[in-house]
């Protein structure tokens, strides 16, 4: 007797058009992705009907299907017993790429490809951080019957490890990830990351604050280490890639061991301090600075701009890119102030999502809504947004204007998280802090306020079966 997820699985190799249509499967968190041969067959009707989807879509040669939270890799699993061909997410992107994808497209993507890897590991060190925002607040270290004065210098030594480390090495992990998503060996990637931030270069933040001068080499190009940076490791691990790649193919099999990496490294040190570092360090720098240009408009408009348009950058794909600003902001201060409007936006869908749920007879609608209420509530919007909010395009206006409303409020409040990556309910671990309930009020009142809008104006089950008539 077949299980649950082998029906779902059987089910959408059907109306995919068979096995014999389906190039490869993958998927992420929430969709499952398939690579097709031909678009024209699949019946989308068919899709949208089976149990547990929650939408689907065409884009960037991949046909994606929304599943959510614990069942996609279910179906996943089920679908690659029945024979189709999985691949990772790197491989499956090289395959979309192929088909009929525009240069900015595949930019996107590879942004992804580089960033999401070292993602974990930023969230983990933004919940230390968090963590350790708490436990040195007066109010609870008096609780213990202590002070901030008499808290161990070691304690304090162990808690900048496990919150500086991996920021202070961050060229080293965004390097890495970029010569392996490049296609070069990455341990050459770790090598020239470390060469950014050894300890012979003044460091980045000593050089900026005073306390150290940078190098001269050739009496005017400046070096120093670049601790934080995230756009030069970028660059030159697209670089180092390319270069070892052109070695490779032109050294002879007996010395490549020797000679690839050896004239790899010596070039691409040279490009890395004298070159690629300076000039894309001040690229990196007015990049920063436009973005906190726009949160720093007057009356907190750049915090309701962003925080309108933030789910439609979702809708696009483009949301990868904004990656490199967070880490960035981190990097440099500590804080990220871009976090908090996104939760606001997010958790707005949620709002428009319950709005739809709760005005809707549809039982199907209401199957579809509910369950995609929470996976926004934990940060998770696509269920929303194309199963439901979409879908019926007035929702999806008025989490837009919820997500608004939250995005100036927390723009006005000076929100400001810790970490990066997890948002709403899970996003509270990064205000462990005075912050908390500021993070609390915004993210309720956008998700109010774009319920309330959704009820009252955005949603009746008359103006949507005229719709599909």
């Amino acid at each position: 007797m077949q299980n649950e997820y082998q029906k779902i699985s059987k089910e959408i190799i059907q109306a995919m058009g068979g096995k014999d249509n389906i190039i490869s499967v993958a998927h992420c968190a929430t969709r499952l992705r398939l690579i097709v041969k031909d678009r024209e067959v699949i019946d989308d009707d068919a899709i949208e009907d089976i149990d547990h989807v929650k939408g689907a879509f065409f884009t960037s040669g991949q046909y994606q299907v929304i599943l959510g939270t614990g069942i996609v890799n279910k179906v996943y699993s089920e679908a690659i017993l029945q024979g189709l061909s999985g691949t990772n997410k790197s491989e499956q992107s090289n395959i979309a790429s192929q088909q009929n994808d525009n240069w900015f497209k595949r930019m996107i993507r590879i942004f992804g490809d580089i960033f999401v890897p070292i993602i974990p590991v930023l969230v983990a060190t933004g919940l230390f951080m968090g963590v350790r925002g708490l436990i040195m607040q007066e109010q609870v270290l008096a609780f213990f019957g202590a002070t901030p004065e008499s808290i161990s210098p070691d304690f304090l030594l162990l808690t900048e490890i496990l919150t500086d480390t991996a920021f202070a090495f961050l060229p080293v992990l965004v390097c890495w990830s970029a010569v392996r998503a490049f296609g070069g060996t990455p341990i050459l990637g770790i090598v020239l990351g470390l060469m950014f931030v050894h300890p012979s270069l003044p460091t980045a933040w000593d050089v900026a604050q005073g306390e150290a001068d940078p190098l001269y080499l050739l009496g005017f190009i400046k070096v120093s280490g670049y601790q934080g940076s995230v756009l030069p490791a970028f660059i030159v691990g697209f670089l180092l890639a390319k270069v070892e790649k052109w070695f490779r193919k032109r050294i002879p099999n007996a010395l490549d061991l020797i000679l690839t990496p050896f004239l790899t490294l010596l070039i691409m040190v040279v490009l890395s301090l004298m070159v690629v570092g300076p000039i894309f360090h001040e690229v990196e720098v007015w990049i920063l600075d436009a973005v906190n240009f726009l949160l720093g408009l007057p009356g907190a408009i750049g915090g309701l701009i962003y925080g309108a348009i933030n789910q439609i950058i979702v809708v696009t794909g483009v949301h990868h890119a904004l990656n490199l600003i967070e880490i960035q902001m981190l990097a440099s201060t500590n804080w990220n102030t871009v976090n908090p409007i996104s939760s606001a936006s997010i958790i707005a869908q949620a709002g428009a999502a319950l709005g739809v749920a709760m005005k809707t007879k549809s039982a199907k609608t209401k199957a579809l809504a509910y369950p995609s209420v929470l996976s926004a509530t934990l940060g998770i919007t696509e269920p929303a947004i194309y199963g439901v909010n979409l879908r019926y395009i007035k929702p999806f206006i008025m989490g837009l204007i919820g997500g608004g409303v939250g995005g100036f409020l927390a723009a006005l409040f000076g929100l400001k998280a810790t970490g990066m990556s997890i948002t709403v309910i899970p996003g509270t671990l990064l205000y462990l802090n005075d912050q908390l309930p500021l993070y609390i009020l915004v993210n309720i009142i956008s998700m109010a306020t774009a319920f309330i809008l959704t009820y009252l104006f955005g949603y009746s089950d008359k103006s949507n079966m005229k719709k599909k008539q």
